[in-house]
């Protein structure tokens, strides 16, 4: 599920966890009744301060999509994947469509913004990574 946050990039590491594990929701990869790791080893996995997951967790459960069995783990609710993937399907199609929007107002080709999202669907990379340079390049022309 979660093997590696971006701590240099602009949304924050508790957010970030979050949003994978809804991601993992979303995409059926994680299933109700599924058992998150604990505090400590995603802590550890992640080198993050533990509060940092737990805080992620609690949001998440607040939300609704995880619940805890005191002295048993944080585990997947029941029935969420389809809420789960209605919020990151809108989530998805709000930042495109600011994207689209600020591209067309600075004059980008609806063609060129094509190739860019052709481009960067194919590569399957993790939401916070770095633009890679084979993107960039696309976006400058070349």
């Amino acid at each position: 599920m979660l093997e590696k946050v971006n701590i240099r990039s602009n949304v924050a590491v508790y957010l970030q966890i979050e949003n994978h594990v809804q991601f993992a929701i979303a995409s059926g990869e994680l299933k109700p009744g599924d058992q998150l790791p604990s505090v400590r080893e995603l802590s550890e996995r992640l080198k993050i301060n533990p509060n940092t997951v737990a805080k992620s967790y609690r949001g998440l459960e607040v939300m609704g999509y995880l619940y805890t069995r005191r002295g048993m783990g944080v585990f997947i609710s029941k029935d969420i994947q389809k809420k789960c993937l209605e919020t990151c399907t809108r989530k998805a199609v709000e930042k495109l469509h600011q994207a689209v929007a600020e591209a067309r107002a600075a004059g980008i080709s609806k063609s060129k913004l094509a190739a860019v999202l052709n481009a960067s669907y194919q590569l399957n990379s993790d939401p916070y990574d770095e633009v890679p340079n084979s993107i960039a390049k696309l976006a400058k022309g070349k």
